[in-house]
């Protein structure tokens, strides 16, 4: 019992078992004593931690609410698409738990290794597939004679749909998804062999009255090297780096050392387009300001201070005489 929390109910038991005589206490201690033996099944391998299965069931819901959006743009109907449920299997026995003949979407998600498998329930499939073509949203059930056009459609839906994965992976790693195969048959697709572990996303969907699932096949392969990335610590902490005080010291000085555009305008003038096209060298042009005038100096095409036009030795300058203030340009 070391280890195991005992109910109220359980601890009553056992005292009162105590004192009738049909326990005595060295027969518990002799039962503690006695090696405790786990069943483990080396099929069933267990590769993912709870900690990190929680965190994959985090990004898929973010996956998921994306979906609903794309979908619910792409089909003007009603789309809801929610995360079911999480788990870690073989890779047979997830096989074995699709259709014989259903949707599947192979994609390999760069510069991870390995693909991902995207199971789609025919029901759904085709239902959304009459949305695209203007229909009301009927499922039909034909999933082993599809078209070449009726494929090209459903493929390019869900590649465009699983774009967003990349958006609801940004935390963890940067992929690029890629379909590179479309298959009706589960038994002609063995990506990886059939004892290892991979992780199934199933998603419950809904298009109109049509209602499936949606399973997402992750193989270990695929995460094993951001593992370290879908821990609670990794996940929750900050994407803001402090930087140390000889980092701040270094950028300090490059960012002073940037070079900046200057300029005063000294005023402007309204030409219509014949007499720009005539001007010639020596004619004058009559500004908007007078020279007497502050003019604005600007950072950039910023505002920043007001300043006095004049002479320094045979050089042209400005003197600063005030600070441009107001507005978000403060900021800058």
């Amino acid at each position: 019992m070391a280890g195991d929390i005992l109910s109220q109910n359980e601890i009553d038991a056992l005292l009162s078992a105590i004192s009738t005589g049909e326990m005595s206490a060295e027969e518990i201690k002799k039962e503690e004593q006695e090696k405790k033996v786990k069943v483990y099944d080396f099929k069933r391998a267990l590769r993912f931690s709870k900690d990190q299965i929680r965190s994959i069931s985090r990004i898929h819901e973010n996956f998921a609410r994306l979906l609903t959006t794309f979908f619910s743009a792409q089909l003007r109907t009603y789309v809801q698409i929610n995360v079911a449920s999480v788990d870690q299997i073989p890779y047979e026995e997830f096989i074995r738990s699709v259709p014989k003949m259903t949707i599947l979407n192979v994609y390999e998600v760069p510069p991870l290794d390995g693909k991902i498998l995207m199971e789609i329930n025919p029901n759904i499939a085709y239902a959304m597939m009459d949305r695209v073509l203007g229909g009301h949203g009927s499922s039909v059930s034909k999933i082993d004679n599809l078209t070449e056009i009726e494929t090209k459609i459903m493929s390019t839906l869900f590649e465009r749909a699983f774009d967003n994965l990349r958006e609801a992976w940004g935390n963890v790693a940067d992929i690029d998804p890629i379909l590179t195969d479309f298959e009706v048959n589960p038994q002609f697709l063995q990506v990886i062999s059939p004892n290892e572990t991979v992780v199934v996303i199933s998603l419950n969907t809904a298009v109109g009255e049509s209602t499936g699932m949606m399973n997402i096949c992750i193989p270990h392969v695929v995460l094993e090297p951001i593992m370290p990335n879908l821990s609670i610590k990794h996940w929750m902490q900050s994407q803001k780096k402090e930087l140390k005080p000889e980092e701040q010291l270094q950028l300090e000085k490059r960012v002073k050392k940037a070079d900046l555009s200057i300029s005063a305008e000294l005023g402007s003038s309204m030409l219509a387009i014949e007499e720009f096209l005539m001007l010639e060298v020596g004619d004058v042009l009559e500004l908007s300001h007078r020279y007497d005038e502050p003019v604005v100096l600007k950072i950039g095409d910023i505002p920043k201070f007001i300043a006095q036009p004049g002479q320094i030795g045979k050089k042209i300058g400005v003197q600063i005489i005030e600070e441009v203030k107001g507005g978000e340009d403060d900021d800058e």
